[in-house]
């Protein structure tokens, strides 16, 4: 642990730079429960880069630890590429702007090209960026869905998705080796602009990236004279400029915003959790709707990487789920691609493990190979990045998570919610002209297919003595995996920590081509199926149940037996 009192004298004395910081290390003299929580850790680099609390102290997101996370990256992308270069955005988060910028002095004063945004952009666009100026590196100022007292740093790789683990890892034994107050080299912004150092990002960017979204469309005059209305919330985010541009083009012309969270706000007013998973968010929404109805109300979150809509059903609006999205975002494009004769040959639908399994079996009526993945969109974003590499982009039909995140065409290597709007309203529009609603098209689908019913129980497991009971209920389930839940057998295991898949019946067992990863699947007969794991970063468990039946009602009371029952069997109480 820290020295905490030797850092916070230590802060008192140099961190001026920051009135904010100076006024709260001020308010916390002789609190040593609020100096502990600021100062006994420093604020870990990853794979997700940073993320933390705003404010004073080595735990917290502030412009001394943003410095010496980015003269790390500097040291790093110095010793591994020649004339490296990064591009860099941010959200409308308190101080997003202010961490991008100085970031941006800190990469030019060791001799690092920089593209910046001039502006908030979604972080789809910083993954465009990088690939389009074929940058060593990329950052992204952001905390996507958490509360407003976050902020966070990610780390991108120069194909466009997020930092791979032996990339985070070097970079962080250089973060580790700066000194944040002293080893910090840093340009003036300004003197860096007119040297040609830091160059913002142009339109044309911005332009190619609109064109290369409008090509991922599948129906392309879908919106003209639909009469779709929608009914628009970036959250107070980044979306508000870029998803009504994309809507505009291809014709939805009836898009009211919320006024309440149009505008870039880091506080988040009327939504403390800026998270489109959640109903909360859509009340705004829903309270403009009784002046006028609107076929479909859109939410991106304040990064504006993942989407989330309510739709009407018998006046009442309807949360989707991220799994039903990504299964109607599923049909309707291998079904659109196939009526019109452009469905390539060896089409690939990518999704994550833990995303509704539906989703394969659509792909699969279709002809359509599906790739499972592990949890993290960069891994979709690699699987995109070879296909590129062997010129077979176009086989890439659409990638997908259940946490709301959606990505098709090859322009950006991160889940991306401009096109995922733009798709969603096409969807919307080309259903209402055969006079389907999106909640009967889920039915539909239901209908077609059986009912997948998916769900996510998530349990925390607070200190020191909760990890262990985690890695305790792990060890147990692979020391004595169960037979049965529910009462229906467990027919397949897949252990992703130790790359093995066993088929119970035959006995065989075959290797996971998939990094290493503390998550376990087990296969019940008819197709029902339990994901049980930890989060990487957080205290808890999350498990993921498939309930598959004829009706809701059977999956919704099959759901409640399955989650009693591995709940026993894992000792959850």
């Amino acid at each position: 642990m820290n020295d905490i009192n030797t850092l916070y004298k230590l802060w008192c004395e140099k961190a001026v730079a920051d009135s904010d910081l100076t006024a709260e290390l001020r308010e916390i003299e002789g609190n040593e429960d609020e100096i502990l929580d600021r100062f006994y850790k420093n604020l870990e680099f990853g794979t997700a880069g940073l993320r933390g609390v705003i404010g004073a102290g080595t735990n917290r997101m502030n412009i001394y630890t943003v410095n010496q996370a980015t003269q790390g990256l500097a040291d790093y992308l110095n010793s591994a590429f020649s004339e490296p270069s990064v591009a860099i955005a941010y959200d409308s988060r308190i101080k997003s702007d202010t961490f991008a910028r100085s970031a941006a002095e800190v990469l030019a004063g060791n001799g690092i090209k920089v593209y910046i945004y001039p502006e908030l952009v979604p972080t789809p666009m910083l993954s465009y960026a990088v690939r389009y100026y074929k940058c060593s590196s990329g950052i992204i100022i952001t905390a996507s869905h958490n509360p407003a007292k976050y902020n966070g740093y990610k780390c991108y790789d120069p194909n466009g998705y997020q930092m791979t683990d032996e990339a985070a890892a070097k970079t962080y034994g250089f973060i580790n080796k700066v000194d944040m107050f002293d080893g910090i080299h840093k340009a003036d912004f300004d003197e860096a602009v007119k040297l040609g150092n830091i160059e913002y990002v142009s339109d044309d960017v911005v332009e190619s990236f609109y064109k290369e979204v409008l090509n991922a469309g599948v129906n392309k005059n879908a919106c003209e004279n639909s009469g779709l209305s929608v009914i628009y919330s970036p959250l107070n985010g980044t979306g508000n400029k870029h998803v009504r541009e994309i809507l505009k083009r291809i014709g939805v012309s009836d898009v009211r915003v919320v006024k309440q969270q149009e505008l870039p706000d880091g506080n988040f007013p009327t939504c403390p959790f800026p998270n489109p998973e959640i109903k909360q968010v859509f009340e705004c929404a829903i309270a403009m709707t009784e002046e006028k109805k609107a076929d479909l109300l859109l939410a991106t979150d304040p990064d504006c990487d993942r989407v989330g809509i309510a739709v009407l059903d018998n006046g009442e609006y309807k949360l989707m789920t991220g799994n039903e999205v990504g299964i109607m975002l599923t049909e309707y494009i291998l079904s659109s691609l196939k009526e019109q004769g452009r469905l390539p040959e060896n089409p690939i639908v990518v999704k994550t493990i833990v995303t509704s399994q539906l989703v394969a079996e659509i792909a699969e009526s279709y002809g359509a190979e599906t790739a499972d993945l592990l949890t993290g969109f960069k891994y979709i974003g690699e699987l995109v990045t070879k296909l590129e590499k062997k010129n077979q982009t176009d086989r890439f039909i659409v990638g997908m998570e259940e946490s709301y995140g959606y990505l098709r065409g090859a322009h950006a290597r991160d889940k991306d919610a401009v096109v995922a709007s733009m798709l969603i309203c096409e969807m919307a529009a080309y259903y209402k002209k055969k006079g389907v609603s999106l909640y009967n098209q889920m039915q539909n689908i239901y209908n077609k297919y059986g009912m997948f019913l998916n769900s996510l129980l998530n349990f925390n497991f607070e200190g020191a003595a909760g990890m262990q009971k985690m890695s305790d209920m792990m060890n147990k389930l692979r020391s004595n995996p169960p037979k049965t839940v529910a009462g229906l057998e467990v027919c397949g295991i897949s252990d992703y920590l130790n790359s093995i898949k066993t088929d119970l019946k035959s006995g065989s067992t075959e290797k996971i081509e998939l990094p290493k990863s503390n998550v376990l699947s087990y296969k019940l007969t008819g197709g029902s199926g339990v994901i049980v794991r930890p989060s990487g970063t957080e205290p808890k468990i999350k498990i993921y149940i498939t309930a598959v039946k004829k009706d809701r009602a059977s999956a919704e009371e099959l759901t409640k037996e399955i989650s009693a029952d591995i709940e026993k069997i894992m000792g959850i109480e």
